[in-house]
């Protein structure tokens, strides 16, 4: 059904006026009518100001003085316009009328993506995470060259201290500082006799045979995009139908314990000394970037799945119009 949209204000004659001309027209040209007080909201009273009545058909908009010829003028050539596309949708859809589709390489591109997004990003989350393993295991068989150059490249986006990072190979699996106060652990700067202030060594210090080498991502980006690689499998295999976690979810769950942990840590060290110094704990980075990475994953993937999904539905739809198409043509030909 048409739906008019009248713009008026109490104690207007002339939205009354065409109030009337509209009920007049109802029988006519069926209609909804919906009455708005430009009063109530301070932009549209801005807009309309004392100009009401004003009157949306369609496309279609009319200001006073509002003839009721106007009115149904306006009103036959959006129900013409509605007529036409429905016989046309109509005839599409029983195949009466069938319009020329081409089915470009773009699209199919663009439907393959759709198809296998999901399975790219699991594929570059866990080559970029795996690559970060194979760093340490490189310097353990004696290929030190690429597994330098492995330590190189994430060095851009990570940095790499050795008191944060995993070690494989050693006698444990982390070397915190000693101001981390993790019992049962040898410090950081027991096992490498460095001093634990030296950022610069500990980025450099990659490891040794007694020690084991350091894994070339940080605890914190190891358990990141580790939760993101574990959410975008458990997402496949549910056929990609989990619904997205509600924002404060991924506010409060995934993202402030990481922000606390990280920030509080920031501001306690030099060159800040705003709060007494503290130094996060491996488990607390792993936990805090596990949840930022699983749950920023859980958020962001249904709404990716979404888009994908009306991209699919539109591209499958094309691809079948336009194989009749060129069938239709193909018989035609012969």
């Amino acid at each position: 059904m048409i739906e008019v949209t009248l713009y008026s204000r109490p104690d207007c004659h002339l939205c009354d006026v065409a109030k009337d001309y509209l009920n007049e027209l109802q029988s006519v040209v069926p209609h909804q009518l919906i009455v708005i007080n430009v009063d109530d909201d301070v932009k549209l009273k801005n807009l309309y100001g004392f100009n009401v009545p004003v009157i949306q058909i369609g496309p279609y908009k009319l200001s006073a003085p509002i003839e009721k010829n106007d009115l149904e003028i306006s009103l036959r050539a959006v129900q013409q316009s509605i007529e036409q596309e429905a016989k046309l949708d109509k005839a599409i859809e029983t195949g009466q009328l069938q319009l020329p589709v081409q089915w470009t390489k773009s699209d199919g591109v663009s439907l393959w993506l759709a198809r296998h997004y999901l399975a790219i990003f699991n594929a570059f989350v866990f080559i970029y995470l795996g690559l970060a393993f194979v760093a340490p295991v490189l310097m353990k068989v004696g290929a030190t060259r690429p597994a330098t150059i492995l330590y190189k490249g994430y060095g851009f986006v990570c940095h790499q201290l050795a008191f944060r990072s995993f070690f494989l190979f050693g006698e444990q699996i982390a070397y915190p500082r000693a101001e981390a106060g993790v019992s049962g652990l040898i410090t950081y700067q027991q096992a490498t006799g460095m001093d634990g202030a030296d950022l610069l060594s500990a980025r450099a210090f990659v490891g040794n045979e007694q020690l084991g080498y350091k894994v070339a991502l940080c605890q914190r980006d190891v358990a990141i995009y580790g939760g993101i690689l574990l959410f975008g499998l458990i997402f496949g295999l549910s056929g990609k139908k989990i619904k997205s976690i509600h924002f404060l979810v991924w506010i409060f769950v995934g993202i402030l314990p990481i922000a606390l942990d990280g920030v509080s840590q920031l501001v306690s060290q030099p060159p800040f000394n705003l709060i007494p110094f503290r130094e996060s704990t491996p488990i607390l980075r792993t936990l805090t970037g596990f949840l930022f990475g699983f749950l920023t994953a859980w958020f962001g993937y249904p709404y990716v799945e979404a888009s994908m999904s009306d991209n699919r539905k539109y591209l499958e739809g094309k691809l079948v119009q336009a194989k009749r198409w060129a069938d239709k043509n193909k018989v035609k030909e012969d």
